[in-house]
């Protein structure tokens, strides 16, 4: 039999559909095998696209997948209507108020945060890497979820499952992008190198855009391989490619 798709949810997000979605369940198989929601990852596009469909169907039934073309910037996009795969506009995160619409995002350490103004019925989903979340991403969903009426100060955020501090060994160079912020999220590690919080900074970046409430579910993707994808495991596993996860956030159609 088997595997069932596992939704990892947030008691924060209360009744808003959404979910976090790991490896378990899917039908890929070799290195990316589970819930595989990655295009770029040398899996069958047949199985990535079922994979999606699976996800989309634990979270939101009959909703209208919604995705970007990730490239870790600091762009938002207001998504009024679905697009296809060949049309998907290059940015790290979908913010909307239209009901049907389940708005995703696919991560492999990279931070995946979920955001909500219930009041509001507005919604978003961000991909939130270092360069990301350093270039402005999470300001950039807050102010598009303004601009459909939200108030930061109601959003509800979740971060979802993604690289852990014991996990994350960066280099001095590495560091030192951060400057003053550094001492915060970042502690020593072997000479010459350090672990940072990725969660504790996207974190930050969401309550300086003055986000209400933060959820942290503090789910490490590197250090739990039957459970999570996770890029930084492929690499030092020598594997020539790796899986992604998919997180989701929707409206339903009789909202």
């Amino acid at each position: 039999m088997a595997e069932p798709v596992e939704t990892i949810r947030s008691g924060f997000l209360g009744t808003v559909p959404h979910g976090f979605l790991g490896r378990r369940g899917g039908v890929s198989t070799g290195v990316a095998a589970g819930l595989n929601a990655g295009l770029g990852s040398l899996d069958d596009d047949a199985a990535v696209m079922r994979n999606r469909a699976l996800a989309a169907a634990a979270v939101l039934p009959g909703a209208e997948l919604v995705t970007p073309y990730q490239v870790h910037s600091p762009h938002a996009v207001i998504v009024r209507r679905g697009w296809t795969l060949a049309d998907r506009p290059r940015a790290d995160a979908v913010v909307t108020d239209q009901p049907g619409l389940l708005l995703g995002v696919v991560t492999a350490d990279c931070a995946p945060v979920l955001l909500a103004d219930r009041e509001a019925g507005v919604i978003a989903a961000a991909h939130a890497g270092w360069r990301g979340a350093q270039d402005g991403v999470i300001a950039a969903t807050v102010a598009a979820m303004e601009e459909l009426g939200a108030v930061p100060a109601r959003i509800r955020a979740a971060i979802g499952p993604c690289i852990a501090q014991a996990s994350y060994e960066v280099d001095e160079a590495f560091r030192d992008r951060f400057g003053a912020e550094a001492g915060e999220f970042f502690v020593p590690g072997k000479p010459g190198h350090h672990h940072f919080d990725l969660e504790g900074y996207v974190a930050s970046r969401l309550a300086a855009s003055g986000v209400g409430t933060v959820d942290r579910l503090g789910l490490d993707t590197y250090s739990d391989p039957e459970r999570f994808f996770s890029y930084r495991r492929s690499v030092h596993a020598g594997e020539e490619t790796y899986g992604r996860q998919i997180s989701l956030i929707g409206l339903p159609a009789s909202a």
